[in-house]
């Protein structure tokens, strides 16, 4: 007898289409919302892609919208998502709803309030039917560090969906919903995106609102989102982004000059530094298939040096864990947590112990040692300065070029438990990706093409602050 090892991949319209469909009366929400939990609560049991799922609230606003068709509702008819199923990686608060961060620690906390972009999403129709796995407040690039389990890949379920949003990418591959939120600190959302073969796409950090999601580093978080179409993912953006009074960081876009050019205009840049000899042979002709295809339709493409690059994984893993280890203090048992024990110091040193994941731990010790007495001028200080210097360096590229193009990684999907008993080599696969939020500019990973396993390879596109929609532009082979 034959042992299933991978998913039938569900086809999904734009999510324009299915709206109209919806808008028409061609399409029921209520039947819409129902096939797409079904699925999701089919496919669990196989790929672990789920923590909880919010069914009666779906089905209740799901009726809600059907009766105001009927009625034909001008406001409600005038929303861009509506009745479009959409989950969220459960870093993200969502109102009267479980939400874990995906850690043993936080297992029975229910959310107080909605984070800004969800409640966005929801205002405009979208309907949220699950909350998604994940490496424990984003800390991962696996799936495999979640206190519920690893995720696994839709096309082999021997293989990780790529972290840390892993549940929200497997997902959306295998066919549930049209979008899922997900965060990206140092490439949680382009590497799912690169090995499940979606768009996954990172703002200029201060476009989308943090608040309300569990924080991994404050000042590298950035809340991005997987989509299956290029134009799904600028009408999500459009209505994500902008200046939330709840997160001091956002800005008010109105203010933002842009730059608007046509394809035919790009210059694209090539950092030498990130073609090195570790990438794998199917992801750098893949990458070189796409950068002969684009050359027609551009007017420049050129290798470019960025001398910084070379020490950017080690700068994000100084400065990530120091903020880890300053925003994991609130977890003490008092204000979050399990309370096991009457003494403070008890019950923070045995919740901690017993319900933390072992990468949690790994990291606030890393980033407690870089901060400590003796310590912290020699690496946090000087983290920070090579970080300013690969900003400046990525200023003047800027200058210059309108997009910078690299690998996302340099494997594709690889094996469970492959990587995930050394960490250095688990790091090693963010080294395209650290580099956008260690400068806080906009990335997009595109798919590109598949290896000879059928695993799909992403290329990640790069532009200057506030320019994300140039990452528009770029064509799909």
């Amino acid at each position: 007898m034959s042992v299933l090892n991978s998913l039938d991949i569900v086809s999904r319209d734009p999510i324009e289409v299915v709206v109209k469909k919806i808008k028409s009366g061609e399409v029921k929400v209520v039947d819409l919302v129902k096939e797409h939990i079904k699925l999701a609560k089919d496919i669990n049991k196989y790929i672990n892609a789920f923590i909880s799922f919010t069914e009666d609230l779906a089905l209740q606003e799901a009726e809600r919208i059907d009766y105001s068709i009927r009625k034909k509702d001008t406001q409600v008819l005038s929303k861009k998502l509506l009745g479009i199923p959409f989950t969220v990686k459960d870093l993200y608060l969502v109102e009267k709803t479980k939400t874990t961060f995906a850690s043993k620690y936080m297992q029975d906390f229910i959310a107080p309030y909605t984070a800004t972009v969800v409640k966005r999403c929801m205002d405009e129709g979208a309907i949220l039917i699950a909350k998604c796995n994940c490496d424990p407040w984003g800390y991962g690039a696996s799936g495999e560090n979640s206190g519920f389990g690893p995720t696994k890949h839709p096309l082999d379920f021997t293989r990780t969906p790529g972290g840390s949003s892993s549940g929200s990418a497997a997902s959306l591959l295998a066919g549930v919903g049209y979008f899922s939120l997900a965060t990206d600190t140092g490439g949680s959302v382009r590497l799912p995106a690169s090995f499940c073969g979606l768009y996954g796409f990172k703002p200029t950090y201060g476009r989308n609102s943090r608040y309300g999601i569990g924080a991994m580093a404050s000042s590298f978080d950035t809340p991005g989102f997987f989509a299956r179409y290029i134009q799904d993912i600028q009408l999500l953006q459009s209505i994500m982004e902008g200046k939330d009074n709840n997160d001091a960081t956002t800005f008010d876009l109105s203010k933002i000059s842009y730059i608007d050019k046509n394809l035919s205009s790009f210059k694209v840049a090539i950092p030498k530094e990130f073609f090195t000899d570790g990438i794998n042979k199917s992801v750098r002709q893949a990458i070189d298939r796409y950068i002969e295809f684009l050359k027609p339709q551009v007017k420049l493409i050129q290798e470019v040096s960025i001398p910084t690059v070379e020490y950017a994984l080690a700068v994000y893993y100084i400065l990530v864990p120091a903020e880890i280890s300053s925003n994991q203090a609130r977890y003490d048992g008092v204000r979050y947590g399990p309370q096991l024990f009457d003494d403070y110091t008890k019950n923070l040193l045995t919740g901690r112990s017993i319900f933390f994941e072992k990468e949690v731990k790994r990291r606030i010790i890393i980033g407690t040692y870089v901060l400590s007495k003796g310590y912290a001028d020699q690496y946090y200080h000087r983290a920070l300065l090579v970080r300013e210097k690969l900003k400046k360096e990525f200023q003047d590229i800027f200058k210059e070029f309108d997009i910078v193009l690299s690998p996302v990684s340099p494997v594709t999907a690889f094996k469970l438990g492959e990587k995930v008993n050394d960490p250095l080599q688990m790091y090693l696969v963010d080294v395209f990706t650290v580099v956008a939020n260690l400068v806080g500019i906009p990335a997009i990973s595109i798919p590109v093409g598949s290896d000879s396993n059928g695993m799909p390879i992403g290329i990640q596109a790069m532009a200057d602050n506030f320019n994300d929609y140039l990452l528009f532009k770029l064509p799909t082979l």
